[in-house]
Formats: C-alpha cells, sequence, structure tokens
C-alpha cells in the first residue's frame, strides 16, 4: 500500500473522482433539466443573454470538474495497475467512461470556446425557438451519455458486469 503519512492516496484519488463525476454530471443535469426548460418561458430576445450567463458561471467548474476527473482517473488506473483492463472486452464500461470523458473534455476545451458559442449565437438571431430546441435535445443527448457511463462505471467496478 502507497502511504504518506496514513494517507492511501488511491482512496482520496477515488472520493476526488467520485465528487468532480458529480460536480460535472450534477451541472449537466441542472443545465439540461432546470435551466434549459426555463429558458423556454423567456421572450425569444432575452433568453440567450440569460443562458450564456448561467453557463459562463458553470464554465470553469465544469472544466475543472472534467480535468479532475481525468487526474483522479489516471492515478487510478497507475496505482492499482489497472491498464490491462483496456485490452480486456470485460471492462467495456471503462472504455464508455473514457469516450464519454473525451467527448466532454473536446467539447469543454475546444469546440465550445472556439465554435460552439459563435455558432449559437448566430443561429438563435435567426431562430431563436428552434436553436433552443436544438441545444435541449444536445444536452439531453450528452446528459443520456453521461448517465449511462456513470451507471455502467459503478455497476462495472462493483461486480455488475
Amino acid at each position: 500500500m502507497e502511504n504518506i503519512g496514513d494517507v492511501d492516496w488511491g482512496i482520496v484519488a477515488r472520493i476526488v473522482h467520485v465528487l468532480a463525476v458529480v460536480v460535472w454530471v450534477g451541472g449537466v443535469w441542472f443545465v439540461t433539466a432546470v435551466v434549459l426548460l426555463a429558458m423556454r418561458k423567456k421572450p425569444p430576445q432575452d433568453w440567450l443573454v440569460e443562458f450564456n450567463a448561467v453557463e459562463s458561471r458553470f464554465a470553469l467548474q465544469a472544466r475543472v470538474a472534467v480535468l479532475l476527473v481525468l487526474l483522479s482517473g489516471l492515478y487510478m488506473l497507475y496505482r492499482y495497475s489497472l491498464w490491462d483492463r483496456f485490452v480486456d472486452a470485460r471492462y467495456w464500461w471503462m472504455h464508455l467512461m473514457v469516450a464519454v470523458w473525451l467527448l466532454f473534455a473536446v467539447l469543454l476545451y475546444v469546440l465550445e470556446p472556439l465554435v460552439v458559442h459563435r455558432v449559437i449565437d448566430r443561429r438563435a438571431s435567426a431562430a431563436p425557438g428552434a436553436t433552443l430546441t436544438l441545444m435541449l435535445r444536445f444536452h439531453a443527448v450528452m446528459l443520456a451519455l453521461a448517465l449511462l457511463a456513470t451507471f455502467a462505471a459503478i455497476g462495472g467496478a462493483h461486480g455488475l458486469f
């Protein structure tokens, strides 16, 4: 056991991992199930401004959480020598976790700051209702993937699969 000062850093990494997933997926849930649905009640000229105000506050939190998921996940792979699971089909759920993480990381760190805001702003000025519907559908798909990966990871880690 790799303890420093009676602290098992593998357990600390697992705690950080779970808490970061809770913040990340909980935030996606909140944006999808609360914020975007509330925006449907706003006048077309107002909802994007309000959504951007909320989203800008959550974006940094989501980026930090996704980064913590990566760092703690990599540490657990190293600490518990779990790399070989990626070549074993029984651990399909680990591949799903990584795929969903990668999808969100590309979205949060690359697409959102470089492309998404401009596209949404342009589309929303031409068709605000359709743009909001598209955003809601996209967020719902991303939420479903995140929840599926979370379910699979918890089930897989505890022997369900």
